[in-house]
């Protein structure tokens, strides 16, 4: 007879052993997992994870759903500027970078008909056309070259070109802007169309009087060359800037006649209301509290009817208008406000006199997505006020009384935390729903909408689970947190070294931004994982978002620091980096550094030169020491002029505050900065030399403010931050 006490107790001995093996071998392999070393040439490459994008054509789920992967997109070798229909369109080559972006090169026509291709101002130099436009009767064609603008027509094989401006020169520009409206306001294609093809209308810049930069190029020849600029600096004269309309029957050249001085007044947006010779045009004052928006009626080779629809205005500072739409039948349009202390939607009719929110609530809207004329919506971003590392995708009727829609939570209904962004397809009856946070790879979804607008979600296309194994397997997370300065709550995230120990104290690295142009805790993916690999290195990084940045938090919390950027930055930099602290006793607080790079290098500096005893070492990248010696468009967006606030410039520059310099600081600049120049980094040096202070500097060539021209340029930048936080934290 079988003993089974015997032989079950063997049995549950052998499974025991069995089962502790196992467990071994699991955290054996887990331990391994999060050991794995995260270099610092993988972090740059975003950990050579492959994150894969769906192969999806979204204007073939519209038109047939059977076929809804074929990649047509990528089936030409050329990108054309034009709809199907078109008779020509056109094709852009040898592009040429224009401060920041590749806006010159070289315009060829096509006519699809004759299957012909010409060339658009052959004898011009070389990669000098800019923004090349077909008429919308498809007869003529307009671009820039050299500050002036040409005509040519598209029926004929012989260039028949004419000259439309002719005035451009170095001073004078026609057809595009000046350094400081292409930084700031993001203007560079400086002409528009009328709806008739009759007209032209375009931004004309005197660049005379503006004072002029001289970035010196000592690299590049024996002897040094000047790179000559109008660059006007917070306080000092702008460009002469007005707007003028070219009657194409006449050749003749007109100015609106739109009040102001010309250099105390900002001519940011202008566009024709749709399907009509009515231009739409916003002003700003120079303090940019003020947004006048105008209209003018091209009628007859004359301006005509020129009034103001309607004003905005704001104690601290308003916002250029980016996706103002006219409604069918232009009785309405939809403008941008944050009159009622959150940025929202406003439906405004066609006299300026009545405004209707369309987005109640509070929350911000943070920036449209989409507009579905034919159904009547706007989709945009925002968040909870709570969330506001978050994002999510909403909806409302641009006829309604300010109802919103929850799209995402529509397409998922247990919503995750992070955040979600969408790309519609050409009918909007679907869209390319892409997730992804803080410790998780984008997750790319196929999402669509009912014949009743109902929207839901359909399927996964790529989850990039192998990618997201590949990432768990350096054993880095990054945590979203809540801090406090004072009584505020703030918001930030942490990643904790490798392998951490909570019975341990580990040296603590602050990354700020800090200004109102950016946010820098997003619980979004980011494809650099620098600040990980830096954690890896056995730091912890933290990020704290202060006031006065970009967060959707509503108008006070943004517009707070009005004429004081820098003062409540680097105060709550340094309450809130005690209060993780406190919070986390791992945290070394007499072992805390800070980075930053532009407006975070500014606040760098704040922080290291007004908390001396809180932060320890620093490294400043490509910083503002002088608030006077940035550019009047940003700089007096936020803090007026240097003559109507010197005490706001004065305590908001770094430079006022060298003499608290008590730690390890570190400057990073490029000479070749034309947006932050190196002269903040002189200035600031001959400061800190005629006080005795001990510092460290590292200069890059003719380096522009990404500093990462050159082989080998950005990862020395890495190394050597590294190495100054590895030596002196």
């Amino acid at each position: 007879m079988l003993n089974f006490a015997y032989y079950f107790k063997q049995f549950y001995t052998i499974m025991k052993h069995f089962i502790i093996s196992a467990t071994l071998a699991i955290c054996s392999m887990s331990l391994f997992a999060q050991t794995k070393q995260l270099t610092l040439e993988a972090a740059m490459s975003g950990g050579n994870l492959r994150i894969n994008y769906p192969n999806i054509n979204l204007e073939a789920l519209d038109q047939d759903t059977s076929m809804p992967y074929e990649d047509k997109a990528n089936a030409a070798s050329e990108t054309l500027s034009g709809k199907d229909e078109d008779h020509f369109v056109l094709t852009m080559t040898n592009r040429q970078r224009v401060w920041r972006y590749a806006t010159r090169g070289d315009y060829y026509l096509v006519d699809r008909k004759s299957n012909t291709t010409r060339q658009l101002g052959a004898d011009l130099p070389k990669s000098s056309l800019m923004f090349a436009k077909i008429s919308p009767d498809g007869k003529k064609v307009a671009y820039v070259s050299k500050n002036n603008i040409y005509l040519e027509d598209c029926n004929l094989q012989t260039p028949n070109r004419r000259q439309l401006t002719p005035d451009g020169n170095d001073t004078i520009v026609n057809g595009t802007f000046d350094w400081v409206y292409e930084e700031e306001f993001d203007c560079r294609d400086g002409f528009r169309w009328s709806a008739d093809s009759r007209y032209i209308a375009f931004w004309r810049s005197n660049t005379s009087g503006t004072g002029w930069f001289d970035i010196i190029n000592n690299v590049d020849s024996i002897y040094p060359t000047i790179q000559h600029f109008p660059y006007p600096k917070a306080g000092t004269t702008n460009s002469a800037v007005k707007i003028g309309f070219i009657d194409l029957q006449t050749g003749k050249t007109s100015w609106l006649p739109i009040p102001g001085d010309e250099r105390e007044n900002y001519l940011p947006r202008m566009e024709f209301v749709p399907g009509t010779n009515t231009l739409m045009i916003q002003q700003m004052n120079r303090p940019q509290n003020h947004n006048k928006v105008w209209t003018c009626t091209l009628q007859d080779g004359k301006a005509q009817d020129l009034k103001v629809l309607c004003e905005d205005t704001d104690e601290a500072w308003v916002e250029t208008n980016d996706n103002i739409h006219w409604l069918p039948g232009n009785k309405f349009f939809i403008f941008t406000s944050e009159r009622d202390g959150w940025r929202h939607l406003y439906r405004v009719s066609a006299d300026g006199k009545k405004w209707t929110c369309i987005t109640n609530g509070n929350f911000d809207v943070i920036h449209e997505v989409e507009y579905d004329e034919k159904r009547g919506y706007i989709y945009f971003t925002s968040a909870d006020p709570e969330k506001a590392a978050d994002r999510i995708l909403m909806r409302t009727s641009v006829m309604g009384n300010g109802k919103v829609e929850n799209i995402t939570a529509m397409c998922h209904p247990n919503q995750e935390s992070g955040q979600y962004s969408y790309s519609f397809s050409p009918n909007l009856d679907y869209a390319l729903e892409t997730y992804s946070n803080a410790n998780h790879v984008p997750v790319y979804s196929l999402v669509r909408m009912d014949k009743k607008g109902r929207w839901s979600f359909d399927k996964v296309l790529e989850d990039n689970s192998r990618a997201q194994q590949e990432w768990e397997s350096y054993g880095l997370k990054k945590e979203m947190v809540k801090c406090k300065s004072s009584d505020l709550e703030l918001d930030a995230w942490i990643i904790k070294p490798a392998n951490f120990d909570p019975t341990k104290k580990y040296p603590v690295i602050d990354y700020v931004y800090g200004e109102p142009a950016s946010a820098t805790v997003q619980n979004h993916w980011e494809s650099s994982l620098f600040w990980h690999h830096l954690a890896s290195l056995g730091y912890v990084v933290v990020s704290i978002e202060n006031r006065g940045a970009a967060a959707p938090r509503g108008r006070e919390w943004r517009k707070c620091i009005y004429g004081e950027v820098g003062v409540a930055a680097s105060q709550d930099q340094a309450q809130g980096i005690m209060d993780l602290c406190r919070q986390f006793p791992w945290m070394d607080s007499t072992r805390l550094g800070i980075t930053g790079w532009s407006g975070g290098g500014a606040q760098t500096l704040n922080s290291m030169f007004r908390y001396p005893d809180v932060f320890k070492t620093g490294v400043a990248i490509a910083f503002v020491s002088d608030q006077r010696l940035y550019d009047t468009i940003y700089q007096e967006r936020y803090m007026n002029t240097p003559q109507n606030n010197p005490d706001g410039y004065f305590r908001g520059s770094p430079i006022s505050y060298a003499e608290g310099l008590k730690g390890n600081l570190l400057l990073l600049h490029g000479t070749g900065d034309d947006n932050v120049h190196y002269q903040n980094t002189e200035v600031l040096v001959n400061r800190l030399v005629s006080l005795g202070k001990t510092f460290y500097q590292v200069s890059y060539p003719m380096r522009t403010h990404g500093i990462s021209e050159g082989r080998g340029t950005s990862q020395h930048l890495r190394r050597t931050l590294i190495d100054f936080f590895q030596k002196n934290l």
